[in-house]
């Protein structure tokens, strides 16, 4: 279920173990590229990072980041040389439990399977608090899968609510436009673009920290839940962290915690969460420097490299009236996740989330792909489908 580059790599390896097999798409071959991202966005990892089973990038620009239609046009060459059998505009309405397997009932007609593998992705729907019922109907509300550029905004300020990677992009992005940001932000993850000549994710892969299981992590569902960080793919592979935000003329506040009478209350901790982004960044490297020295490849990859603190203002604002015309729309950047009300199986828990081992599902030939640590560090990231597709594709023809 699924036609983005998990579901496409399920179906490889199903190829592979020639298992009869079909790929259900309710929209186009890497649908949510095409049609649930703003215009701007570049993937997060280099180039030579972009990698599904039996295909690497082979463009001219290895260090760059891909742009939205480069990935769906990196997805779908994948489709058409594992010839993948995708049924595209084929929506999925209910999944029930069936003798043996499943009733799949679609679009299209009814299917029956003795397995099924969830691939339709983490970021279905965007979650938004119920804190923003309280928010002034002259203000513009919208999410990333709504937005698309500055210009399809109001006149007028903008509250940008999270601090992960994509609200730090669009809060850069909306501040370049010319019009005044307020971001609200808790806990983060801050990263610097390049660390000692090389990018970040470089250090992540090659250092083994990417390819951490999820059977060795002590709060799993913690890191689960973690933000992205605070990384942007440009061509001058610049660090978009807070104190780039403040050069650009963003304003800094805490989480926003309450809108009461039309005012938005903030949190007064922004420090503290900003103290300890700088320290969980700073051990990372530490990391990193380590693995260079007990590998002998400091000459490499040049000296270590200190970061300044991120500065964070003397008296940061803890209220904004949202009746004063101030702020004129507000971009809710507080995550997302999958979508499984047609899932007719008791396997959510109490919470809605999945429940899994790895992406072995708590039912009888049921799997999942695509989820945040299915099983690695790098699950989210196209480059740790591979992995993540042969295990429970195994599991499942097992």
């Amino acid at each position: 279920m699924g036609a983005g580059h998990a579901g496409l790599a399920a179906s490889h390896f199903l190829s592979d173990r020639s298992v009869d097999h079909v790929v259900l798409e309710r929209g186009e071959v890497a649908n949510s590229w095409r049609r649930e991202r703003w215009d701007s966005l570049r993937l997060l990892t280099p180039n030579w990072l972009s990698r599904l089973p039996g295909q690497d990038y082979d463009g001219p620009d290895p260090d760059g980041y891909m742009t939205t239609g480069e990935v769906v046009d990196f997805i779908e060459r994948f489709a058409l040389a594992s010839r993948a059998p995708v049924r595209t505009g084929t929506e999925v309405t209910s999944v029930r439990p069936a003798d043996g397997g499943y009733h799949v009932a679609t679009s299209q007609g009814d299917l029956l399977c003795r397995g099924l593998v969830l691939a339709s992705g983490a970021c279905n729907l965007p979650v938004v608090p119920e804190l923003s019922a309280g928010v002034p109907a002259a203000v513009t509300q919208v999410t990333p899968l709504d937005y698309r550029g500055p210009g399809e905004l109001p006149d007028g300020g903008v509250l940008v609510v999270g601090g992960s990677a994509t609200g730090v992009q669009l809060a850069a992005e909306l501040r370049r436009s010319g019009r005044p940001v307020t971001l609200a932000l808790g806990e983060h993850v801050r990263l610097p673009r390049l660390y000692r000549k090389r990018d970040v994710l470089w250090w992540m892969d090659a250092s083994g920290v990417w390819d951490q299981r999820y059977d060795e992590i002590d709060d799993l569902n913690r890191a689960r839940r973690l933000p992205s960080p605070q990384l942007v793919g440009t061509p001058e592979r610049s660090t978009l962290d807070l104190n780039a935000l403040t050069e650009l003329g963003v304003e800094l506040v805490g989480r926003l915690a309450m809108v009461r009478d039309g005012v938005a209350l903030f949190s007064g901790g922004l420090r503290n969460v900003c103290s300890l982004a700088d320290l969980k960044m700073r051990r990372l490297l530490a990391t990193f420097d380590e693995w260079a020295r007990a590998g002998g490849r400091e000459d490499e990859v040049g000296p270590p490299e200190e970061f300044p603190p991120t500065v964070v203002p003397a008296a940061p604002r803890l209220s904004l009236d949202l009746r004063r015309g101030e702020i004129g729309s507000i971009v809710w950047a507080t995550g997302y996740r999958p979508d499984y009300r047609w899932l007719d199986v008791p396997v959510l828990d109490e919470k809605g989330r999945l429940r899994h081992e790895g992406g072995v599902v708590d039912a009888p030939g049921l799997v999942a792909l695509g989820l945040p640590m299915l099983r690695r560090r790098r699950s989210t990231f196209i480059n740790g489908i591979e992995d993540d597709a042969r295990a429970v594709i195994d599991h499942l023809v097992r």
